[in-house]
């Protein structure tokens, strides 16, 4: 089974940053496209960036300039996240899309749990 890992949350001032790291482990056999979310209270979940198989970075509206997702190691992406405000508070996610744990095996999107990022001063 293909597990994903959040790390790296926790509380910031307004104008701080935050690491997050998002560790795969399991029998993955390809590594596609790695999607970040965040979920405030009393919000809908909300796409915030990805990272493509590629190397290619996409980020929505309200995070672009500020966040920036890399690839660390064939399991590991980070979202480094500058200039935090405090409409960035909430549970960030990350999702694996269309993983093989086996060749031309049945691809799978795969979520992590979460972890918090609260922005107050």
């Amino acid at each position: 089974q293909v597990h994903l890992v959040e790390s790296g949350g926790g509380l910031v001032q307004p104008g701080g940053s935050l690491r997050l790291s998002c560790a795969a482990s399991g029998s993955i056999f390809n590594i596609g496209d790695i999607h970040w979310y965040r979920q405030a209270p009393g919000h809908q979940r909300e796409w915030v960036a990805v990272i493509l198989g590629t190397g290619v970075t996409v980020y929505a509206d309200p995070v672009k300039g500020r966040f920036t997702v890399s690839r660390d190691n064939a399991k590991t992406v980070l979202l480094q996240m500058d200039s935090l405000k405090p409409e960035d508070t909430g549970v960030y996610y990350c999702k694996a899309n269309g993983v093989r744990t086996s060749p031309g095996g049945r691809r799978s999107d795969y979520w992590g749990q979460g972890t918090q990022v609260t922005v107050s001063s």
